[in-house]
């Protein structure tokens, strides 16, 4: 669930500027709390664009969501430690934490892959994976936020990736359907963030509804 401007928004590419209310999929609202009472998926991953972006943020409406599911992740632009809200799964980015990422202990770490490297330094995916091995994160996710809502596909070296990091690992964008999830599943991650697929049928919601693809 990608929140900007108050309502849940359907990204591509990762062009935010363009980014519109989602009301051509399973849900005829994209007002937050009845678009996630229509889906009722059993884990949530939320981006708030705005405070990504330094804009408003959206944590009341985040608290509401939070106690609607058994585990939300939370990615709200975490520049420092102090950014971590209580009463979810923390989600810290490369995009906005900074060179510093040993003091957030618990949360999972958010590789940001644009063209094929780490946002901002441009860093190849996998050594940021071998790099951030020693560091306390409950996990990691790769996420690939120029195949976000494109369906585009997977890269060839998942299981290099995988194999780069012990711990809990994810991956989000460019998921089009049942097989890349099975190709995921078959390299070893621990799950996906999806919503395109979802919308298009192209993956069940009853795999969201019962954790199949996102824990």
């Amino acid at each position: 669930m990608d929140l900007k401007g108050g309502y849940v928004v359907h990204g591509a590419k990762g062009r935010r500027e363009t980014y519109a209310p989602l009301t051509w999929g399973l849900s005829p609202t994209a007002e937050p709390e009845a678009y996630l009472r229509e889906l009722a998926p059993k884990s949530l991953y939320i981006a708030d664009l705005d405070r990504i972006e330094g804009l408003r943020n959206h944590d009341k409406v985040v608290g509401r969501l939070a106690g609607m599911v058994t585990r939300c992740y939370l990615d709200r632009g975490c520049r420092t430690p102090a950014d971590l809200m209580d009463g979810v799964t923390n989600v810290v980015g490369t995009e906005t934490a900074g060179d510093d990422l040993s003091g957030y202990a618990g949360c999972f770490l958010s590789v940001d892959i644009k063209d094929g490297l780490v946002i901002p330094k441009g860093e190849r995916p996998i050594e940021v994976l071998k790099r951030v091995e020693s560091l306390p994160f409950a996990g990691c996710i790769l996420l690939n936020i120029g195949g976000v809502g494109t369906g585009c596909g997977l890269p060839d070296d998942l299981e290099d990736l995988r194999a780069a990091y012990s711990g809990r690992l994810l991956w989000g964008g460019g998921v089009a359907g049942v097989r890349h999830l099975d190709m995921l599943e078959g390299a070893g991650f621990d799950g996906a963030i999806v919503a395109t697929g979802v919308h298009k049928g192209t993956i069940p919601l009853e795999w969201l509804q019962e954790g199949r693809t996102c824990s």
